[in-house]
Protein backbone atom coordinates (compact mmCIF):
# COMPACT_ATOMS: atom_id res chain seq x y z
CA UNK A 1 0.00 0.00 0.00
CA UNK A 2 2.71 1.90 0.64
CA UNK A 3 4.39 1.54 -2.50
CA UNK A 4 1.14 2.89 -4.32
CA UNK A 5 0.69 5.77 -2.16
CA UNK A 6 4.21 7.04 -3.03
CA UNK A 7 3.21 6.71 -6.56
CA UNK A 8 0.17 8.51 -6.68
CA UNK A 9 2.00 11.26 -4.71
CA UNK A 10 4.66 11.17 -7.51
CA UNK A 11 2.09 11.47 -9.85
CA UNK A 12 0.86 14.62 -8.30
CA UNK A 13 3.84 16.40 -8.19
CA UNK A 14 4.38 15.96 -11.60
CA UNK A 15 0.28 17.38 -12.21
CA UNK A 16 -0.51 13.80 -13.59
CA UNK A 17 -3.57 14.15 -11.70
CA UNK A 18 -5.04 11.62 -14.12
CA UNK A 19 -3.31 8.87 -12.75
CA UNK A 20 -2.85 10.13 -9.01
CA UNK A 21 -6.89 10.96 -8.05
CA UNK A 22 -7.44 7.23 -9.06
CA UNK A 23 -4.58 5.83 -6.91
CA UNK A 24 -5.16 7.32 -4.24
CA UNK A 25 -8.83 6.41 -4.02
CA UNK A 26 -7.58 2.47 -4.44
CA UNK A 27 -5.21 3.25 -1.46
CA UNK A 28 -8.05 4.88 0.81
CA UNK A 29 -10.25 1.74 0.39
CA UNK A 30 -7.43 -0.73 0.76
CA UNK A 31 -6.59 1.49 3.94
CA UNK A 32 -10.28 1.20 5.57
CA UNK A 33 -10.12 -2.54 4.75
CA UNK A 34 -7.12 -3.18 5.97
CA UNK A 35 -6.74 -0.43 8.87
CA UNK A 36 -10.12 0.59 9.46
CA UNK A 37 -11.69 4.06 8.85
CA UNK A 38 -10.01 5.87 12.05
CA UNK A 39 -6.23 4.43 11.52
CA UNK A 40 -3.83 7.52 11.31
CA UNK A 41 -2.29 5.87 8.45
CA UNK A 42 -6.06 5.72 7.01
CA UNK A 43 -6.62 9.25 7.84
CA UNK A 44 -3.40 10.81 5.91
CA UNK A 45 -4.98 9.02 2.74
CA UNK A 46 -8.06 10.60 3.17
CA UNK A 47 -6.34 14.07 3.42
CA UNK A 48 -4.02 12.95 0.80
CA UNK A 49 -6.79 12.24 -1.87
CA UNK A 50 -9.12 15.43 -0.78
CA UNK A 51 -5.72 17.46 -1.28
CA UNK A 52 -5.68 15.42 -5.01
CA UNK A 53 -9.55 16.40 -5.47
CA UNK A 54 -8.85 20.12 -4.77
CA UNK A 55 -5.68 20.35 -7.06
CA UNK A 56 -7.82 18.31 -10.60
CA UNK A 57 -10.91 21.26 -9.49
CA UNK A 58 -12.95 20.12 -7.35
CA UNK A 59 -13.32 22.05 -3.73
CA UNK A 60 -16.56 20.75 -3.40
CA UNK A 61 -15.23 17.16 -3.19
CA UNK A 62 -12.29 18.24 -1.30
CA UNK A 63 -13.92 20.21 1.68
CA UNK A 64 -16.19 17.52 3.29
CA UNK A 65 -13.29 14.87 2.88
CA UNK A 66 -10.51 17.02 5.27
CA UNK A 67 -13.57 18.22 7.55
CA UNK A 68 -14.13 14.58 8.03
CA UNK A 69 -10.14 13.58 8.29
CA UNK A 70 -9.46 17.02 10.68
CA UNK A 71 -12.31 15.59 12.95
CA UNK A 72 -11.03 11.89 13.18
CA UNK A 73 -7.37 13.06 13.39
CA UNK A 74 -8.62 15.87 16.36
CA UNK A 75 -10.20 12.72 18.15
CA UNK A 76 -7.59 9.90 17.70
CA UNK A 77 -4.45 12.35 17.55
CA UNK A 78 -5.21 15.55 19.62
CA UNK A 79 -5.20 19.36 18.45
CA UNK A 80 -1.65 19.54 18.35
CA UNK A 81 0.13 16.68 16.72
CA UNK A 82 1.62 17.49 13.41
CA UNK A 83 -0.58 15.43 11.25
CA UNK A 84 -3.61 17.25 12.74
CA UNK A 85 -2.16 20.89 11.92
CA UNK A 86 -1.09 19.96 8.65
CA UNK A 87 -4.78 18.62 7.95
CA UNK A 88 -6.49 21.86 9.78
CA UNK A 89 -4.22 23.81 6.91
CA UNK A 90 -5.28 21.57 4.10
CA UNK A 91 -8.94 22.21 5.40
CA UNK A 92 -8.10 26.04 5.25
CA UNK A 93 -6.51 25.92 1.92
CA UNK A 94 -9.80 24.09 0.52
CA UNK A 95 -12.02 26.94 2.33
CA UNK A 96 -9.92 29.12 0.19
CA UNK A 97 -9.92 27.38 -2.73
CA UNK A 98 -13.34 27.06 -2.98
CA UNK A 99 -13.83 30.85 -2.59
CA UNK A 100 -15.09 31.33 1.56
CA UNK A 101 -12.13 33.51 3.02
CA UNK A 102 -14.72 33.68 6.11
CA UNK A 103 -13.74 30.19 7.28
CA UNK A 104 -10.00 30.25 5.26
CA UNK A 105 -8.72 32.91 7.13
CA UNK A 106 -9.36 32.34 11.00
CA UNK A 107 -8.23 28.44 10.03
CA UNK A 108 -5.26 29.52 8.69
CA UNK A 109 -4.14 32.47 11.74
CA UNK A 110 -5.58 29.43 14.16
CA UNK A 111 -2.92 27.36 11.84
CA UNK A 112 -0.42 29.49 12.52
CA UNK A 113 -0.18 29.97 15.56
CA UNK A 114 0.17 26.38 16.36
CA UNK A 115 3.03 26.53 14.52
CA UNK A 116 5.06 28.94 15.48
CA UNK A 117 4.25 27.78 19.58
CA UNK A 118 5.20 24.22 18.66
CA UNK A 119 8.02 24.21 15.62
CA UNK A 120 9.36 27.56 15.94
CA UNK A 121 9.13 30.57 13.99
CA UNK A 122 11.45 29.14 10.56
CA UNK A 123 10.07 25.74 10.64
CA UNK A 124 9.12 25.03 6.95
CA UNK A 125 6.19 24.10 8.03
CA UNK A 126 5.43 27.87 9.61
CA UNK A 127 6.84 29.09 6.64
CA UNK A 128 4.48 27.21 4.32
CA UNK A 129 1.66 28.11 6.58
CA UNK A 130 2.57 31.76 6.67
CA UNK A 131 2.57 32.01 2.98
CA UNK A 132 -0.95 30.60 3.23
CA UNK A 133 -1.86 32.88 5.46
CA UNK A 134 -0.49 35.98 3.20
CA UNK A 135 -2.00 34.23 0.21
CA UNK A 136 -5.91 34.18 2.11
CA UNK A 137 -5.32 38.23 2.98
CA UNK A 138 -4.21 38.81 -0.82
CA UNK A 139 -7.41 36.87 -1.93
CA UNK A 140 -9.27 38.83 0.17
CA UNK A 141 -7.97 41.71 -1.37
CA UNK A 142 -6.01 42.79 2.16
CA UNK A 143 -2.40 43.72 1.21
CA UNK A 144 -1.81 45.88 4.36
CA UNK A 145 -1.80 42.30 6.15
CA UNK A 146 -0.50 40.58 2.74
CA UNK A 147 2.35 41.86 2.05
CA UNK A 148 4.25 42.15 4.88
CA UNK A 149 3.82 38.72 5.35
CA UNK A 150 5.10 37.52 1.87
CA UNK A 151 8.01 39.48 2.58
CA UNK A 152 9.06 37.98 5.72
CA UNK A 153 8.54 34.76 4.43
CA UNK A 154 10.82 35.23 1.05
CA UNK A 155 13.61 36.66 3.42
CA UNK A 156 13.47 33.45 5.52
CA UNK A 157 12.92 31.53 2.64
CA UNK A 158 15.82 32.67 1.12
CA UNK A 159 18.00 32.03 4.34
CA UNK A 160 17.29 28.82 4.98
CA UNK A 161 16.30 27.19 1.68
CA UNK A 162 18.35 29.69 -0.84
CA UNK A 163 17.45 31.32 -3.78
CA UNK A 164 17.04 28.94 -6.26
CA UNK A 165 15.13 26.68 -3.99
CA UNK A 166 10.82 25.91 -5.20
CA UNK A 167 9.40 27.11 -1.66
CA UNK A 168 11.54 29.93 -2.58
CA UNK A 169 11.12 30.93 -5.73
CA UNK A 170 7.02 30.67 -5.05
CA UNK A 171 7.19 33.10 -2.10
CA UNK A 172 9.13 35.32 -4.51
CA UNK A 173 5.90 34.82 -7.04
CA UNK A 174 3.49 35.57 -4.73
CA UNK A 175 5.14 39.00 -3.66
CA UNK A 176 5.20 39.80 -7.26
CA UNK A 177 1.80 39.38 -7.72
CA UNK A 178 0.96 41.74 -4.35
CA UNK A 179 3.43 44.11 -5.93
CA UNK A 180 1.19 43.77 -8.82
CA UNK A 181 -1.77 44.31 -6.95
CA UNK A 182 -0.61 47.42 -5.14
CA UNK A 183 -0.08 49.01 -8.83
CA UNK A 184 3.97 48.69 -8.71
CA UNK A 185 4.50 47.19 -12.06
CA UNK A 186 7.94 48.17 -11.78
CA UNK A 187 8.76 46.17 -9.74
CA UNK A 188 6.04 43.56 -9.99
CA UNK A 189 7.22 42.53 -13.58
CA UNK A 190 11.00 41.53 -13.88
CA UNK A 191 10.00 39.60 -10.54
CA UNK A 192 7.36 37.39 -12.94
CA UNK A 193 9.54 36.94 -15.30
CA UNK A 194 12.52 35.50 -13.07
CA UNK A 195 10.15 32.81 -11.43
CA UNK A 196 8.59 31.48 -14.52
CA UNK A 197 12.12 31.41 -16.12
CA UNK A 198 13.11 29.45 -13.23
CA UNK A 199 9.96 26.92 -13.17
CA UNK A 200 10.20 26.74 -17.15
CA UNK A 201 13.96 25.10 -16.63
CA UNK A 202 12.95 23.09 -13.00
CA UNK A 203 9.39 21.89 -14.20
CA UNK A 204 9.05 22.02 -17.60
CA UNK A 205 6.88 24.15 -19.73
CA UNK A 206 3.80 22.57 -19.16
CA UNK A 207 3.75 21.85 -15.13
CA UNK A 208 0.96 23.58 -13.41
CA UNK A 209 3.30 25.50 -11.09
CA UNK A 210 4.54 27.42 -14.74
CA UNK A 211 1.23 27.54 -16.00
CA UNK A 212 0.30 29.43 -12.88
CA UNK A 213 3.36 31.53 -13.48
CA UNK A 214 3.23 32.14 -16.91
CA UNK A 215 -0.67 33.49 -16.59
CA UNK A 216 0.73 35.88 -13.82
CA UNK A 217 3.10 37.33 -16.19
CA UNK A 218 0.87 37.49 -18.56
CA UNK A 219 -1.55 39.45 -16.30
CA UNK A 220 1.50 41.67 -15.26
CA UNK A 221 2.07 42.43 -19.21
CA UNK A 222 -1.50 43.35 -19.73
CA UNK A 223 -1.59 46.02 -16.48
CA UNK A 224 1.34 47.28 -17.37
CA UNK A 225 0.18 48.13 -20.94
CA UNK A 226 1.92 45.73 -22.97
CA UNK A 227 -0.85 43.61 -24.52
CA UNK A 228 1.27 42.49 -27.42
CA UNK A 229 2.86 40.75 -24.54
CA UNK A 230 0.40 39.61 -22.41
CA UNK A 231 -2.70 38.35 -24.50
CA UNK A 232 -0.47 35.62 -26.77
CA UNK A 233 0.47 34.30 -22.97
CA UNK A 234 -2.89 34.05 -21.99
CA UNK A 235 -3.62 32.36 -25.00
CA UNK A 236 -1.00 29.96 -24.31
CA UNK A 237 -1.88 29.34 -20.82
CA UNK A 238 -5.48 28.67 -21.50
CA UNK A 239 -4.39 26.32 -24.65
CA UNK A 240 -1.90 24.37 -22.40
CA UNK A 241 -4.49 24.18 -19.71
CA UNK A 242 -7.19 22.85 -21.61
CA UNK A 243 -4.96 19.87 -22.56
CA UNK A 244 -2.86 19.54 -19.21
CA UNK A 245 -5.90 20.29 -16.54
CA UNK A 246 -9.20 19.61 -18.91
CA UNK A 247 -12.05 22.21 -20.46
CA UNK A 248 -13.65 22.72 -17.13
CA UNK A 249 -10.84 22.46 -14.48
CA UNK A 250 -11.18 26.33 -12.54
CA UNK A 251 -7.39 27.40 -13.61
CA UNK A 252 -8.85 26.61 -16.68
CA UNK A 253 -11.83 28.46 -16.47
CA UNK A 254 -9.95 31.60 -15.09
CA UNK A 255 -7.81 31.37 -18.12
CA UNK A 256 -10.98 31.25 -20.55
CA UNK A 257 -12.16 34.75 -18.20
CA UNK A 258 -8.78 36.11 -19.23
CA UNK A 259 -8.49 35.29 -22.57
CA UNK A 260 -11.92 36.92 -23.20
CA UNK A 261 -10.93 40.11 -21.50
CA UNK A 262 -7.79 40.80 -23.61
CA UNK A 263 -10.59 40.09 -26.58
CA UNK A 264 -12.47 42.99 -24.97
CA UNK A 265 -9.39 45.31 -24.36
CA UNK A 266 -8.24 44.96 -27.77
CA UNK A 267 -11.71 46.61 -28.90
CA UNK A 268 -13.48 42.52 -30.09
CA UNK A 269 -16.19 42.16 -27.98
CA UNK A 270 -18.08 39.68 -29.85
CA UNK A 271 -15.82 37.25 -29.42
CA UNK A 272 -15.25 38.86 -26.18
CA UNK A 273 -18.90 37.77 -25.32
CA UNK A 274 -19.06 34.56 -26.66
CA UNK A 275 -16.03 33.40 -24.33
CA UNK A 276 -17.51 34.76 -21.47
CA UNK A 277 -20.83 33.27 -21.84
CA UNK A 278 -19.44 30.13 -22.22
CA UNK A 279 -17.02 30.61 -19.42
CA UNK A 280 -20.05 32.15 -16.93
CA UNK A 281 -21.76 28.44 -18.12
CA UNK A 282 -19.37 26.28 -16.73
CA UNK A 283 -18.50 28.48 -13.92
CA UNK A 284 -22.00 28.09 -12.69
CA UNK A 285 -22.27 24.45 -12.94
CA UNK A 286 -18.62 23.70 -11.23
CA UNK A 287 -17.83 26.67 -9.00
CA UNK A 288 -21.41 27.61 -7.85
CA UNK A 289 -23.15 30.97 -7.99
CA UNK A 290 -21.24 33.03 -5.28
CA UNK A 291 -17.36 31.64 -6.26
CA UNK A 292 -15.19 34.48 -6.83
CA UNK A 293 -14.33 33.60 -10.62
CA UNK A 294 -18.14 32.92 -10.92
CA UNK A 295 -18.71 36.60 -9.94
CA UNK A 296 -15.78 38.15 -11.94
CA UNK A 297 -16.92 36.02 -14.98
CA UNK A 298 -20.43 37.37 -14.67
CA UNK A 299 -19.34 41.05 -14.49
CA UNK A 300 -17.24 41.07 -16.97
CA UNK A 301 -19.92 39.26 -19.36
CA UNK A 302 -22.15 42.60 -18.43
CA UNK A 303 -19.48 44.87 -19.66
CA UNK A 304 -19.08 42.49 -22.74
CA UNK A 305 -22.50 43.00 -23.99
CA UNK A 306 -22.77 46.73 -23.31
CA UNK A 307 -20.09 47.03 -25.42
CA UNK A 308 -22.14 44.85 -27.94
CA UNK A 309 -24.95 46.81 -28.06
CA UNK A 310 -25.99 49.32 -30.56
CA UNK A 311 -25.73 53.23 -29.54
CA UNK A 312 -28.89 54.65 -28.50
CA UNK A 313 -30.47 57.29 -30.37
Amino acid sequence: MTGRANLASAYQAVGDLGRAVPLFETVLVQHERVLGTNHPDTLVNLDNLAAAYQAAGHPNRAVPLHENALAHFEQTLGDTHPDTLKCRANLAHAYQAAGDPDRAIPLHRTVLGQFERLLGDTHPDTLNSRANLALAYHAAGDLERAVPLYETTLVQRERLLGTDHPDTLISLGNLAAAYQAAGDLDRAVPLHENVLAHFERALGDSHPLTLNYRENLAGAYQAAGAPDRGAPLHRTVLSQREQVLGDDHPDTLKSRNNVALTYLAAGDPHRALALFETALVQCEQILGDTHPTTLAVHANLALARDATRDPEW
